[in-house]
């Protein structure tokens, strides 16, 4: 995927989840943060950002704060909604038959619906922007809606459904993430409770620029050889 009308930036504050101050060519903009997660580790005062110009006047904010420098590691995407377009533009590689986007199932709205050979698989998709020590760890927040999402794949194996989590990785060098039990324990219970129903995780290491973002598919076939195995 590719970001128009992209602009750099210094950032300043987050007075709340949704706003960011960002300090471009010695003015200060209110610009909307597209993650409303915490960030803490990237968005600091003085971190190097790129923002996006949005083409609508009616928005109160005209820019959205899209990728961040973290020192030592390199360009973060923290556009939350881009780890799903990125892992539909994959999936489309991937000689799927079906892909459905937003499938409903159970009490969730899941990621995607997809076939291949008639086989029906069900995949959720999670964004990680939480990098220590080279390593990613996901959620960086509570996620009761993470959560749900886990218990619904786990029983959609349980049932002989070919169920997948994706972690869609938008920063260098990671290639493995693992639950943050310090702030999520709940979470990686459920993970581990829906990988023992059946539930395989998928790494999906992701190439970052100032402007555009996708998923290095020759490194994800390496490190998810066993799991793509049973596509082909």
């Amino acid at each position: 995927m590719r970001y128009e009308n992209v602009e750099k930036g210094i950032f300043l504050d987050r007075p709340n989840r949704f706003i960011a101050l960002v300090d471009i060519d010695g003015r200060t903009e209110r610009v909307h943060v597209k993650n409303t997660g915490r960030c803490r580790e990237l968005l600091v005062p003085g971190a190097e950002v790129w923002l996006s110009r949005s083409g609508d006047p009616k928005r109160k904010t005209a820019y959205d704060l899209i990728t961040v420098l973290k020192p030592g590691l390199g360009l973060v995407n923290i556009d939350s909604q881009a780890p799903n377009h990125v892992a539909f533009e994959w999936l489309q590689e991937q000689g799927f038959s079906v892909i459905r986007p937003e499938y409903t199932y159970g009490g969730s709205r899941l990621d995607f619906y997809m076939e291949m050979q008639g086989r029906p698989m069900l995949m959720e998709v999670k964004g990680c922007t939480l990098e220590i020590d080279g390593v990613g760890y996901f959620p960086d927040a509570p996620t009761e809606r993470g959560i749900k999402h886990l218990h619904e794949l786990a029983g959609a194996a349980s049932e002989g459904i070919s169920s997948y989590l994706a972690f869609v990785i938008p920063m260098p060098s990671v290639t493995r993430v693992l639950p943050n039990m310090d702030t999520a324990p709940e979470f990686g219970k459920a993970l581990c409770d829906a990988q023992e129903a059946g539930v395989k995780v998928i790494y999906l290491p992701c190439v970052v620029k100032e402007d555009e973002l996708y998923i290095d598919s020759e490194l994800g076939k390496r490190i998810n050889a066993d799991v793509l195995s049973d596509w082909s």
